[in-house]
């Protein structure tokens, strides 16, 4: 049993490490229409995608963040007991 925990970081260390070593152009395939279009486009359009950009990545961040603040300051509002014969048969 003590030799799975050694084994466990080695698995994750070496996934870490593939994903390191991994060519950045094979994650960063962007759609050709999109490059295009930025390429073409003059300033107001450049700063027309740099704000939809905040605008589609700010919103999900901020209900990321939210949410780890409520599972955190909730984690012990449900904890279960530490022994199985202390649990209440009434509901």
């Amino acid at each position: 049993m003590k030799l799975q925990r050694p084994i466990h970081l080695i698995g994750i260390a070496l996934a870490g490490l593939i994903l390191l070593l991994t060519p950045v152009p094979a994650f960063s395939q962007g759609c050709a229409l999109c490059y295009t279009q930025a390429a073409s486009a003059g300033a107001r359009m450049i700063q027309a995608l740099r704000s939809g950009i905040l605008v589609l990545i700010i919103p999900p961040t901020l209900a990321t963040v939210g949410m780890i603040f409520v599972v955190h300051h909730k984690r012990n509002q449900f904890k279960r007991p530490d022994h199985p014969g202390e649990w209440s048969q009434d509901w």
